[in-house]
């Protein structure tokens, strides 16, 4: 039997060994904390604290803002110096608690201590990853809380752990999964207490043979879990491409995985699960890979969420050429920053630096229709067809066309011989139908 793996995708280059063997290493921030009251996908949190509160490592400074929202927790102990709006990694200005470090890293009572989740009920264990503040740490930020509470628990049959970190030059998935693949199993088993009728699968790449080895070991008497080899192909952590790549079951973009009796949750959210069951220890860390060409010592590190990015450069040993091109995240997904006064996030996940700018350099030229970006695209629609109603601004014929099933993935991006910007200008038309739909309501 082969691998596990979905139709279409590419195999860019993957980068990977520039980072995959350096050990995750602690960055203790030195200037300021920026907490964004939006790090998440749904409401801002709302601040519980005001300038000159003394706020403590483990405390809870923004509450979340609705029922789709999420808790910001203060990741250090100090004073707080402002709140005002600073810019995230997104290039949105976003209303912020600003904390000056103290150093003294006091911590609110209890924190870090053990708990045993075996006594606690299905709903206690939802409360503390509610109040800890934890969301999707891949990159999405869907609080995870939501995810946790579907309709029918009952009819949730996979809970599907994302370790294929697929995103080229990415490695802090990898790196959890060699050093703390306790703490994977263990946030996996206390998810499972919460859906009867489920059984864990971790679904690692093939180019990650360590993981998979140490994993498979680690659950070889855990009757409801399981490790499954996937194919490396991007985007084989696509939502969408891992469910069905594990499960066979299809999900389209009007259904959440739960209508397919699944639920994914990324590597770190895992272990941020059993941090806050387990440990008492809400979200306040990110793993962040630092990388690519320009950088001096590329390497992973583990950061308090708000550390300023450019403390992340310099921690890396600065760059060895200046970049043409810097990227929070990865080649594929990532955004490109024009300044690095951007504080760590839960959605982020690494600093990519090129020393050029290839898509810069590109330029674009007529289609030539040779179909590579429909053989490639995971999702099965056309793009050359969505590109053309894309230029015309025509949102019925996108529509028609599929366009809303567009994971944003990259794919026909990478293989156009042509060097059109289809993922950009895909990105650009299902935000604005997304804002049609929203007005018609």
């Amino acid at each position: 039997m082969g691998l596990a793996t979905f139709k279409g995708g590419i195999h860019p280059y993957e980068g990977k060994e520039l980072s995959e063997n350096k050990p995750v290493q602690v960055l203790e921030p030195k200037g300021e904390l920026v907490y964004p009251m939006s790090q998440h996908i749904g409401a801002p949190a709302k601040p519980l604290v005001a300038v000159g509160d003394h706020v403590l490592a483990g405390q809870k400074i923004g509450e979340a803002g609705g029922f789709i929202s999420a808790n910001v927790i203060a990741s250090v102990s100090g004073t707080v110096k402002k709140i005002e709006p600073r810019r995230m990694a997104n290039g949105a200005m976003v209303p912020s608690i600003i904390v000056e470090n103290d150093g003294e890293y006091k911590g609110i009572e209890g924190l870090g201590e053990d708990r045993d989740p075996s006594g606690l009920s299905k709903q206690e264990i939802r409360d503390i990853v509610k109040e800890a503040g934890i969301v999707g740490l891949g990159g999405a930020g869907f609080p995870t809380h939501v995810k946790l509470t579907p309709k029918d628990e009952n009819a949730i049959e996979y809970i599907l752990v994302n370790g294929a970190e697929c995103e080229p030059y990415l490695t802090s998935d990898y790196r959890m999964m060699i050093e703390e693949p306790e703490k994977i199993v263990g946030g996996l088993k206390v998810i499972l207490q919460l859906f009867d009728n489920a059984k864990g699968v971790i679904g690692i790449e093939n180019n990650k043979p360590e993981a998979i080895a140490k994993l498979t070991e680690m659950v070889k008497d855990e009757p409801r879990i399981t490790v499954c080899p996937l194919k490396t192909k991007y985007p084989q952590g696509g939502e969408r491409s891992l469910i069905y790549a594990i499960t066979g079951r299809k999900v389209n973009s009007s259904m959440l995985p739960a209508d397919a009796g699944c639920i994914v949750d990324n590597i770190d959210t895992v272990i941020a699960i059993y941090m806050a069951v387990c440990k008492r220890t809400p979200l306040m860390r990110k793993i962040i890979t630092v990388t690519g060409d320009a950088v001096t010592d590329p390497r992973n590190f583990n950061v308090k969420l708000g550390t300023n990015y450019q403390e992340l450069i310099e921690a890396a040993g600065g760059f060895k050429t200046e970049p043409e091109k810097i990227l929070s995240g990865g080649p594929m997904m990532g955004q490109a920053l024009f300044d690095l006064d951007i504080p760590v996030s839960k959605t982020s996940s690494a600093l990519t630096c090129f020393t050029k700018d290839q898509v810069a350099a590109m330029e674009p030229t007529p289609c030539i229709r040779c179909g590579k970006c429909v053989s490639v695209c995971p999702s099965k629609i056309i793009p050359v067809m969505m590109m053309e109603a894309a230029l015309h601004n025509d949102c019925e014929k996108f529509e028609k066309l599929n366009g809303m099933e567009c994971m944003e993935c990259g794919s026909c991006t990478y293989v156009c011989p042509a060097k059109r910007p289809l993922t950009q200008a895909f990105k650009d038309m299902r935000r604005t139908v997304a804002a049609n739909r929203r007005k018609k309501g």
